[in-house]
């Protein structure tokens, strides 16, 4: 097959920050807004960016990511003329090797992209939230003749030390790279998202593999290396929503961002749709007796009780006299009778029976 542009997902972190949600899942296959899983956003934003070829490169606890991305018929790219492969670590004749780092786990693949003969492969995180059109930003990638585009953000100063920071001049072209910074030279982050002319890439990585110090890092090496020898990097502004669900306040507070009405991500927009794999549950069903405002209730939840601002997931059971409030409720949890629920993220298949759980403002995870 030969494909303009190909995305490559790297999709193999073990999201520690996400506690016990992460012990035996990828971070990519964490349950999200109801329905969804983290990975679904990603794999969408390349369905919906007509790229027809995609590799995702996973590690941790991949099992069940693996199984959920199956052949990716869930977003429409299986078929003819499309293609999802799942790039796990493998022995070679050179020997067996974890991915070393973000770098290492395309240069590992670099067989695989070869035999698309691609022209662009864009690099993309498994476990942001938000909505992009790659196509849009290969044609930035083309009209400035760059050799690597990086999406950026605009972030609030006191949070730019968490991120890659990018300074630019007024025609968007890179400066300097600060790989998370502790004096910040401007506030543009990237994204952790790269579109690559492909040879150049290749090349790149090589080098990067037969250095002697090396973390086998984007941000840390390849990037700066190509800055700094020359190449056309260019950052590509993105006004939209954007999350990096790292953290279990990131990871609430993202679900939460959807009761918004106002919420840049648009997730019940009918265009550019997030698709995900049918979990083939029943009706949803709410009782009489139940009361519900401002709230996301997925097919196949029962409501007995009330709940006020949260998000309930397929196959969860709210019993009567339960309350929820502020929180995210993930699939097939049962809360029950009287227990008071406030903002908290209740993770999937447990039970809780507390009297009450969290308290204002103070974001606890019950994951059993």
């Amino acid at each position: 097959m030969k494909e303009e542009m190909v995305a490559m997902i790297l999709a193999g972190g073990r999201g520690t920050r996400l506690k016990s949600l992460t012990s035996k899942i990828a971070k990519p296959a964490v349950f999200f807004g109801g329905k969804y899983r983290i990975i679904d956003f990603v794999l969408s934003n390349v369905a919906n960016s007509g790229i027809n070829c995609v590799g995702v490169a996973t590690q941790y606890e991949s099992t069940v990511l693996n199984n959920y991305i199956g052949t990716g018929a869930s977003w429409g790219l299986n078929g003819t003329g499309a293609l999802t492969s799942i790039l796990p670590p493998r022995e070679t004749p050179d020997g067996a090797s974890w991915y070393l780092g973000t770098a290492d786990a395309i240069y590992q693949n670099i067989d695989w992209l070869d035999k698309t003969h691609c022209e662009y492969v864009v690099i993309l995180s498994g476990d942001h939230i938000y909505k992009m059109d790659y196509s849009d930003m290969l044609k930035f990638h083309k009209k400035n003749g760059a050799d690597v585009t990086i999406a950026c953000i605009d972030v609030p100063l006191e949070e730019a030390s968490r991120f890659g920071i990018i300074v630019a001049d007024k025609e968007h072209k890179i400066q300097e790279f600060q790989e998370k910074p502790k004096n910040p030279k401007s506030t543009l982050a990237s994204m952790g998202i790269y579109i690559f002319t492909y040879k150049l890439l290749r090349d790149a990585l090589i080098k990067d593999h037969n250095a002697e110090k090396t973390d086998h890092d984007f941000g840390k090496n390849i990037l700066p290396y190509l800055l700094n020898n020359g190449r056309s990097l260019y950052a590509y502004p993105f006004t939209g929503y954007w999350k990096d669900v790292g953290t279990i306040k990131s990871l609430w507070e993202s679900n939460m961002d959807l009761l918004d009405s106002d919420c840049l991500l648009h997730l019940f927009s009918k265009d550019f749709k997030i698709y995900s794999a049918d979990t083939c549950s029943r009706p949803q069903y709410i009782s009489p007796s139940a009361e519900v405002k401002d709230s996301i209730i997925n097919q196949g939840a029962v409501v007995k009780g009330k709940v006020i601002h949260s998000i309930v997931s397929n196959e969860a059971v709210i019993e009567p006299g339960a309350e929820i409030v502020n929180s995210f409720i993930m699939p097939g949890a049962v809360i029950k009778k009287d227990v008071k629920v406030n903002y908290a993220i209740v993770g999937s298949k447990t039970v809780v029976s507390n009297d009450k759980i969290g308290k204002d403002e103070d974001i606890i995870l019950v994951n059993d």
